[in-house]
């Protein structure tokens, strides 16, 4: 909230927030993205999963004083807001929950590793191959030696080792779980592991917790790659920069540490370590790790570069305007790690299921080791270990991961192609739209004035396009500016220049007063005819801006300026019709000039003359023909319709803070294609959601028939369990692969 009040009433307005339970502060300065403000962020390493912010959720729960947690899986953190005297036994709680959380400070939040698995990487890797060959040399002992006492003894030694190596940290985690009442992956494994154990199946028992450990590492560093694709981002923008100090020399410093209104130097083939502005030089920048854009840009004094881009072709110098933590990468970068922490539709049905999932098949576990025996007459340790291996498939891992390995493996894929989605619940949605409202100036059209006809009417076509050119060059009319750069002739020497304002420019060209004005102007003067009326009207019933060039003689050329169609925009909208959606124009311009750039669009529903509120009245209008309904506007203008929409869409927000925190999705250049391409993105995203959850179900399925009436193993249950999710898995990250620039062939 912005509140303008004189200094007396600060503390006033301050106490009135508070009187209606908001807590009121100013702003915190330009600070790094990591927390939210007033909060503490910890890395919790062994964070793996949804099951598992959940368990850190129930025990803080008791903790008095903790006011809101802000969990990013993607990065592994928890932000806590609480009071300091409180954050230790927060702490405390979270570590007698079996985790390991350690404080981050803000500044260093993006340049620690995401990674679990990346530390230590070889001596986990060699603890769980000796792990593996222990349980080896157990079944060895097992199958081929001589059942003695020696040989017993020996085999459980080594099984026991084995279980120690590889299953140390499930047994703690599975210990604190049951202690808390709670049944999760490590509780029963932890069960399961230990009863067959104790029933006399020690070297299934080793085979199984070693391999289950191997399918837990290779499965958290194939989760790993999805969670790692945004971070990846911040790479793109170097770590030092080259910056201009006061006597002259260049000096290179670390990028962080470089001011706001430094001059820094990028030569070719260099990237961009910071936003700003161009102040010397010409070149063409490489901006698809911003905005998605395949083909370089053009920059030149006065335009705005972003870091991580590419500088291709000549040397620049730029004005930094933004801190290394407040970039739109690093802001890009902040907003899709929000996105990861808002939980899609789907994965709050999953997370919903498991929780009555894995308390279902213990209970039937359970039963099948109590009640089988007097009941259908089998042997008390037969009922045993096919309880076991129930509770070995009772695991709902592939189930619960698949979800958000899949939002965020699209996630990231969307951000890769300059297409900003703040959360999964949006991703998700977008599937759903039967409606778009577009804005046009700037959405649908290029946003500015350009010529796009002229006539000559007497005279040399080439001096009179000279007279024009120089008449409309000393004007600073957006329409006298677009005459000026669609002639681009050489300027004639003028006197006497005027600027009459509603009118035009008025000045002494070739000893002959030319004038280059409106059609009211040419009117006054008397130089109208009903020739010229009839070429004036039919320019401006296709929605132009018609400037006429005149002498004392009479009218020598009309020029016709309009805001033209972006190259992109037929495409996209025959996309979205292809898609079942239907575009409808909304915009402020007037009727005639709307109803034209439609027709050129392919949009046939248009309404022009509308005012914001109009424009909200629309998409509720909207929302009760259709259904679900976009709006694709600027972020700024189109506020109130943008909020009223079931996703709202800013257009080419690339370094637009209002934008970038406004909208659901955000297309960060001005591509309108971009839009068809994130309702197929979500399209294929709930496909591969409901495959993964499909397959792991009906593998879950099998399995408890298998393990009841069947022959299932506790070595089968592990690799269906662990075999499953890594296949899951897999198939979210393909998600990363997708092309969102071409639309699907038709058949």
């Amino acid at each position: 909230m912005t509140n303008t009040h004189t200094t007396e009433a600060a503390s006033c307005s301050k106490d009135a927030c508070h009187h209606c339970g908001a807590d009121a502060a100013p702003p915190a300065p330009a600070a790094p993205p990591a927390a939210p403000r007033g909060a503490t962020l910890y890395r919790i390493a062994n964070m793996d999963c949804a099951s598992e912010e959940a368990e850190i959720r129930r025990a803080l729960e008791p903790v008095a004083g903790v006011q809101a947690l802000s969990f990013q899986l993607g990065a592994r953190t928890l932000a806590i807001t609480a009071p300091a005297e409180i954050l230790p036994r927060a702490i405390d709680a979270i570590t007698r929950a079996g985790f390991k959380p350690e404080r981050v400070e803000a500044a260093a939040s993006h340049d620690a590793p995401a990674g679990l698995h990346d530390h230590g990487m070889t001596a986990v890797m060699g603890r769980l191959g000796l792990a593996l060959v222990l349980a080896i040399a157990a079944e060895a002992v097992e199958f081929f030696a001589p059942e003695t006492r020696w040989n017993t003894g020996l085999g459980m030694a080594l099984a026991a080792a084995a279980i120690w190596l590889a299953g140390l940290e499930t047994y703690t985690k599975g210990y604190t779980a049951l202690r808390r009442g709670k049944l999760n992956i490590n509780a029963l494994m932890t069960v399961a592991v230990t009863g067959a154990f104790v029933i006399g199946q020690w070297p299934e028992a080793a085979m199984v917790m070693a391999l289950y450990a191997i399918a837990e590492l290779i499965e958290a560093r194939a989760v790993d790659r999805a969670r790692n694709a945004i971070q990846s981002l911040m790479a793109l923008a170097p770590e030092k920069a080259q910056i201009r100090q006061a006597d002259g020399r260049w000096d290179t410093v670390r990028a962080a540490d470089v001011p706001l209104d430094a001059i820094v130097r990028i030569r070719p083939g260099e990237r961009v370590p910071l936003d700003g502005v161009v102040t010397q030089g010409s070149s063409a920048l490489n901006q698809a790790p911003v905005t998605g854009e395949s083909i370089p840009v053009d920059k030149t004094v006065g335009d705005t570069v972003f870091a991580g881009t590419i500088n291709e072709t000549a040397e620049l110098e730029f004005r930094v305007t933004a801190a290394a933590s407040n970039t739109t990468l690093a802001r890009i970068i902040h907003a899709v790690e929000q996105a990861q922490g808002s939980r899609a539709e789907t994965q709050r049905f999953v997370d919903r299921f498991a929780a009555v999932y894995t308390p279902a098949v213990f209970a039937i576990a359970l039963a099948v080791a109590v009640l089988t025996p007097p009941l259908l007459g089998w042997d008390w340790l037969q009922a045993l270990y096919k309880a076991l291996v129930l509770l070995v498939i009772a695991c709902p891992c592939a189930l619960v991961i698949s979800t958000p390995v899949t939002v965020v493996s699209a996630l990231a894929s969307a951000a890769r192609h300059g297409i900003l989605i703040k959360g999964g619940t949006y991703l998700e949605n977008a599937r759903r739209l039967r409606a778009i409202a577009l804005d046009k100036t700037g959405t649908i059209t290029e946003g500015k004035p350009k010529l796009v006809a002229q006539e000559v009417l007497c005279g040399d076509s080439e001096q009179v396009l000279a007279l024009a050119a120089s008449l409309a060059g000393r004007s600073d009319h957006p329409v006298s500016r677009a005459i000026a750069e669609g002639l681009r002739s050489a300027p004639l020497p003028a006197a006497d220049v005027k600027a009459l304002p509603g009118r035009g420019v008025q000045a002494t060209l070739a000893g002959q007063v030319h004038v280059l004005g409106n059609h009211r102007w040419i009117e006054e003067r008397g130089q109208c005819n009903a020739e010229l009326e009839a070429r004036l009207q039919a320019h401006e019933a296709a929605g132009r801006t018609v400037t006429l060039l005149a002498s004392d003689t009479g009218v020598l050329a009309v020029f016709a300026v309009a805001d033209t169609l972006k190259p992109s925009s037929r495409q996209a909208v025959a996309e979205l019709q292809g898609l079942g959606i239907t575009p409808v124009m909304l915009t402020g311009d007037n009727t005639a000039t709307a109803q034209t750039i439609a027709r050129e669009a392919g949009i046939e529903h248009v309404r022009g003359n509308l005012l914001p509120e109009h424009k909200l009245e629309a998409i509720e209008a909207l929302q009760r023909r259709y259904g679900s309904t976009a709006m694709a506007g600027d972020g700024i203008n189109d506020a109130p319709a943008l909020a009223k929409a079931d996703i709202g869409i800013a257009m080419g927000a690339a370094g637009t803070d209002t934008a970038l925190e406004a909208a659901d999705v955000v297309i960060m250049n001005d591509d309108l294609r971009r839009i068809p391409a994130t309702v197929r993105l979500s399209r294929k995203t709930h496909t591969v959601l409901w495959q993964n959850i499909t397959f792991a179900l009906g593998l879950k399925a099998v399995f408890l028939a298998l393990a009841v009436f069947g022959s299932a193993t506790m070595w089968m249950a592990v690799f269906a369990d662990m075999g499953a999710s890594l296949l899951v898995v897999a198939n979210g990250l393909r998600l990363m692969k997708v092309r969102l620039d071409a639309a699907p062939k038709r058949a």
